[in-house]
């Protein structure tokens, strides 16, 4: 990371001591004169923002490695350059639906000559807000919010307030998976249709006879879970139907979530042909009950999940489900933000989903 402002009297991060090294860091003066040039040139080839010669830049990038040159990261926030660094914001990285979206915004960041830093917020919406806020103060190139956003309104105050102090700063808010913060909002949306996947799968359930179908995963409050309530309960609609809402339990996004919601339901004695759970997380979970329960799936009960992680494929029967594009959601997140002058009209993207049909779904009785 090398993009900065500094003046001719600032001094660096000091990276070696002892013998030999003077126990002083080097400066912006030293670098000049040991490249031969003025201190506001050493500026401008850290800065990155002037033209230089191409035989003075590598002089002067000579220097710095030469001397063991640091850039002060705070000295650079001073200056008003941010860090070709990009934030990537999540609850848990160790899930595998976030871990490919990370890949993702990982890739694009190399591409475009940026690192990429990791902040965990553990579900926590006021640290998702505190990350945030220490990653303006640091001057990253774009804060990349991944997962679902909470109805509440302090929390889209705070968040729309950082999304105008970002921008002031010449950095970028990006919402990966959730909704817009509203009109005049400068942030970047890179979305997918998290409501039309949910109405599609929901819909290949019922065409298949299935009439008591169990959600499993509701999570009051968080859009990605309303969004896909929503499209489970307008595909009922659509045929004239009601979901049960004895049928609809709430829970975590987890395996072991669905493992016991779905001994749970068996023992409630509640009539059901077929699981819809929320994620492939919680679809694992709900296999391996039913199996344990001595129910064959999907000749007793169809399970269907949502993401299309490699997980999908390794359970038994391979389970059908609904894919999201999340290495793309990464990318796209990167690359729209990072270019944003260009790419001004594309600033809310939604990418599409569907229905990937393995061997756990089947009519009833077939």
């Amino acid at each position: 990371m090398t993009r900065t402002n500094l003046g001719e009297g600032d001094r660096t991060v000091p990276k070696r001591t002892g013998p030999g090294a003077g126990g002083d860091a080097s400066t912006v003066r030293d670098v000049a004169a040991r490249a031969g040039v003025s201190a506001s040139t050493v500026s401008r080839v850290l800065g990155g923002t002037y033209p230089v010669a191409a035989a003075t830049r590598a002089r002067v990038l000579r220097a710095m490695r030469e001397l063991d040159y640091v850039v002060n990261a705070h000295a650079r926030a001073l200056g008003g350059a941010t860090n070709k660094t990009v934030a990537f914001v999540v609850d848990d990285v160790t899930g595998p639906f976030y871990a490919h979206i990370a890949r993702g915004v990982e890739e694009q960041a190399a591409a475009e000559g940026r690192l990429c830093m990791l902040c965990t917020t553990h579900g926590d919406p006021q640290r998702v807000l505190a990350v945030v806020e220490t990653m303006r103060e640091q001057r990253a190139d774009a804060v990349i919010v991944v997962g679902g956003a909470w109805d509440d309104k302090a929390y889209h105050q705070r968040m729309t307030h950082f999304a105008h102090a970002l921008d002031r700063a010449g950095s970028r808010l990006v919402l990966v998976g959730r909704p817009p913060l509203g009109p005049g909002v400068p942030a970047t949306v890179v979305d997918y249709d998290n409501e039309g996947g949910a109405f599609a799968m929901t819909t290949h359930l019922l065409s298949g006879g299935h009439r008591r179908i169990a959600y499993l995963g509701r999570i009051s409050g968080l859009s990605t879970s309303s969004q896909r309530i929503r499209g489970f309960t307008r595909a009922h609609e659509l045929l004239g139907l009601a979901p049960d809402p004895e049928l609809i339990m709430d829970g975590a996004f987890t395996r072991s979530y669905g493992y016991r919601a779905a001994h749970a339901l068996l023992a409630s004695g509640r009539e059901f042909t077929a699981v819809f759970a929320a994620t492939d997380m919680i679809a694992a979970g709900v296999v391996q009950a039913l199996r344990e329960a001595g129910r064959r799936i999907p000749d007793d009960i169809a399970v269907a999940g949502y993401d299309d992680i490699p997980l999908a494929k390794d359970v038994h029967p391979a389970l059908t489900t609904v894919n999201v594009p999340q290495e793309e959601l990464g990318r796209s997140a990167v690359r729209l933000a990072l270019h944003r002058t260009e790419l001004a009209d594309s600033q809310h993207l939604v990418l599409g989903t569907h229905v990937v049909l393995r061997d756990s779904t089947r009519r009833p009785g077939d």
